[in-house]
């Protein structure tokens, strides 16, 4: 049985140079950084760090437009649960939950996979979730051009939850819609369909 080997690759410049404003930081908080459980804390945060923000070096517009396909289709395509895992940027805390993300085709449709892929290629960023929910529902529109697009997320914020308010149970929710979606018939099937379990 061969051993197990986790291959991760971050950018050394960068994780040196995290690594040492996280240890700095530690110190300041009154930890002893060199002590057994903290002594590769730093380094650890800066890797993590690195990936919790890594859609920064991702293009939303490319993902989507490498599987574009010509269709006649014109119904309501709807992706909905998708996990969101973002940091807030005002208190680099997270916030989680779920996106879910619908548009009405015009002559293109894109594959399923990318639409998580962009959700959270947007998430992976220092975000609001006002902005995050805008962004997607933009690329969208920029790349396929459809009849209409509608992006609602749903999510937990932990500087709600674990500092300030401190208010466990709150879910802020946040919507977009553009084109067809903005017709209350259109707009209300959509929210019909992310609200049900379809058996």
């Amino acid at each position: 049985m061969k051993n197990y080997e986790k291959i991760e690759q971050y950018n050394t410049e960068a994780t040196d140079i995290l690594s040492n404003n996280y240890k700095t930081i530690i110190e300041n908080l009154g930890e002893d950084v060199t002590r057994e459980g903290l002594e590769k804390t730093p380094e650890r945060v800066a890797k993590a760090m690195q990936y919790l923000t890594h859609g920064y070096g991702l293009d939303p517009l490319q993902i989507l437009k490498s599987a574009l396909f010509t269709e006649d289709h014109q119904q309501m395509i709807v992706v909905k649960d998708i996990e969101v895992y973002s940091m807030c940027e005002h208190h680099m805390l997270p916030f989680f939950g779920k996106a879910h993300v619908a548009y009405i085709p015009n002559g293109k449709i894109v594959g399923l996979s990318k639409i998580p892929r962009i959700v959270d290629a947007f998430a992976r960023r220092m975000q609001v979730q006002e902005r995050l929910t805008d962004q997607i529902k933009d690329c969208i529109q920029a790349a396929l051009e459809p009849l209409g697009v509608a992006v609602v997320i749903e999510a937990q914020h932990m500087c709600m939850q674990m500092r300030g308010i401190q208010k466990q149970n709150s879910v802020t929710t946040t919507s977009s819609f553009t084109g067809a979606f903005e017709k209350d018939k259109t707009r209300k099937e959509f929210i019909s369909l992310i609200s049900n379990k379809l058996s």
